[in-house]
């Protein structure tokens, strides 16, 4: 009985963060905070909703890097730690609030949030959460699309398109690996699309993708249906474009629902509200003051007064939310089903570290949304990409436009004054690897481990795509940690550029290189130097054939 569906996207992605170099490094709290606040609570309502028998469907990407870090037995065990002194922390917690009701009412939640993460890690899943992910895509419930080796910004570097292909095709096969099977979507980074990427796609068997609104609403020729439903590419790859009604709801800064007053205050944690002598055990070996994760008021307001958080009311918003939600929707998609020839579909794509994260709400708010989709209406249906197409798998032909989301759409973020001058050095590295996949034309295409060239091309690849990643000059553009941004791009840029010219000098340092493959071990089972060779002269002139198409 239903007249249209919704695909629910979330974009699970962190930047490599890896240093077994110091025993504490900041940065590697982003990972640790994204495990206890998002992961785990999504793992945690989706078991709900699987053993409660709830129909639903929800559409997330992976990322290699998050995958990568998810299996690492070092970032396992120092998550482990982590969770462990966030216990401790909330059973003194416990203890100093103990003549503070509401606040020792607040404590108890956090150390029972913190004790159940720790049984789903550690017990549950045996400290690797891509295997609940793989669970549920086994059940059915999730679809895990795929996405680039490092998360570059693909317009970019498509000055190169070896680059690109690298991108695309370590992704891919990388996702072969941790899920068993070959993506049938794909979440293109920031939404980053240039006429022609799709063609790449093809090429690693990408059967659909994800851009923004005005990527598909500016296609030539333009789509009949909006972005109500896909179109294919040249290429044949569908194309699917974010709504932005949905996303306004719950993205906007004035209009979304995270920023209710009831909800929880992510700016104020006692790791920077409690005297220093107390919280210095749980904040930074450095002495920085970091968040704890344990908050206890409420957005309140706009001012610096801020109220005690009240649970109660939190989950009673998150409720009504979800329902203004899917009211929305569902008058959205009787105005669009009586104006189409087939069922509407709502594409709402948001970064997954949204929910729970930032808005701690967020997963709640998803719950209560699956729950009243599947019962309270028969309008809607939750849907992924995948079985539109199987349902409509005629659909008009276009070219959708260059793109990306973010301010003003067009790759300003990734492309501006603080961060331009990284892609000078990236485009040369892209053309050295290249060269170098030419002078050493003889290395095995399984490259054997005891093979120093092998192992030193292998190694200048990930280096390559790690300095390529959109984090670093997004974190430029914002002004967080850009110290630290900078750096990775200028060591990593340095470690390939030595590589390259021991290679050539024939003088490349075996303890060196072991130290270095220690640090950077990202597709450490993956020939990556093999991904930039077999360039052809159809993949040189992929451009000029779409340019001519386009015009």
């Amino acid at each position: 009985m239903h007249k249209g569906y919704l695909c629910l996207v979330l974009h699970a992605h962190l930047p490599y963060v890896r240093h077994p170099e110091e025993e504490h490094f900041l940065e590697e709290n982003w990972f640790y905070e994204a495990i206890t606040e998002t992961y785990i609570p999504l793992i945690e309502l989706f078991d709900r909703l699987v053993e409660e028998g709830v129909d639903f469907r929800i559409t997330m990407s992976l990322t290699p890097p998050l995958a990568s870090m998810m299996q690492d037995p070092l970032l396992q065990e120092r998550y482990l730690r982590h969770l462990d002194k966030l216990i401790e922390l909330s059973e003194k917690e416990l203890e100093r609030t103990g003549y503070e009701p509401h606040y020792h009412g607040l404590a108890l939640m956090y150390n029972r949030r913190f004790k159940e993460s720790k049984d789903v890690f550690a017990d549950k899943y045996k400290k690797d959460l891509t295997r609940a992910f793989k669970k549920f895509q086994d059940i059915g419930v999730l679809e895990v699309i795929g996405s680039c080796a490092t998360h570059g910004f693909l317009p970019n570097l498509s000055i190169n398109r070896a680059s690109v292909k690298a991108q695309v095709m370590i992704g891919v096969d990388h996702y072969k690996k941790v899920f068993g099977r070959k993506p049938k979507g794909f979440w293109l980074p920031e939404c980053g699309y240039y006429p022609g990427v799709d063609e790449v796609l093809k090429e690693a068997g990408i059967r659909y993708f994800f851009l923004d609104s005005h990527g598909l609403v500016n296609a030539d020729p333009r789509p009949c249906y909006s972005v109500y439903a896909p179109v294919y590419c040249p290429s044949g790859v569908a194309a699917f474009a974010r709504d932005w009604e949905s996303s306004k709801q719950v993205w906007s800064s004035k209009e979304g629902y995270p920023g209710d007053p009831d909800y929880r205050e992510y700016y104020r944690d006692i790791g920077h509200e409690l005297e220093y002598e107390y919280i210095k055990p749980y904040i930074h070996h450095m002495g920085f003051r970091i968040n704890t994760g344990m908050k206890y008021w409420r957005i309140t307001g706009n001012s610096e007064y801020k109220e005690a958080y009240r649970p109660d009311w939190a989950r009673e918003k998150a409720a009504i939310h979800a329902g203004n939600f899917m009211f929305n929707r569902e008058k959205q998609i009787h105005h669009l089903a009586a104006h189409m020839d087939r069922r509407p579909m709502i594409i709402a794509p948001y970064d997954a570290e949204l929910f729970g994260h930032w808005w701690f709400e967020g997963p709640m708010w998803i719950e209560f949304l699956i729950r009243k989709i599947a019962y309270d209406q028969n309008t809607v249906r939750l849907a992924t990409a995948a079985e539109y197409l199987d349902e409509y798998p005629t659909n008009q032909m276009s070219l959708p436009s260059a793109s990306s989301w973010g301010w003003k759409g067009y790759s300003e973020v990734w492309l501006e004054g603080g961060n331009d001058w990284i892609y000078r050095h990236l485009h040369m590295a892209a053309r050295r690897m290249v060269e170098l996949t030419e002078k050493f034309p003889a290395q095995p295409k399984k490259c054997s481990k005891k093979n120093v060239v092998c192992r030193a091309l292998n190694q200048a690849a990930r280096e390559l795509v790690l300095a390529e990643s959109s984090d670093w000059p997004f974190i430029m553009k914002t002004g967080t940690m850009v110290s630290y941004a900078q750096k990775r791009v200028k060591v990593h840029l340095n470690r390939f550029t030595r590589i390259y010219n021991d290679l050539l000098n024939g003088n490349i340092d075996p303890w060196w290189l072991k130290e270095v493959e220690s640090r950077d071990n990202i597709f450490f089972d993956l020939d990556c130097a093999s991904y930039y060779l077999n360039k052809t002269k159809k993949e040189t002139s992929i451009k000029n054939e779409y340019a001519n198409n386009a015009r």
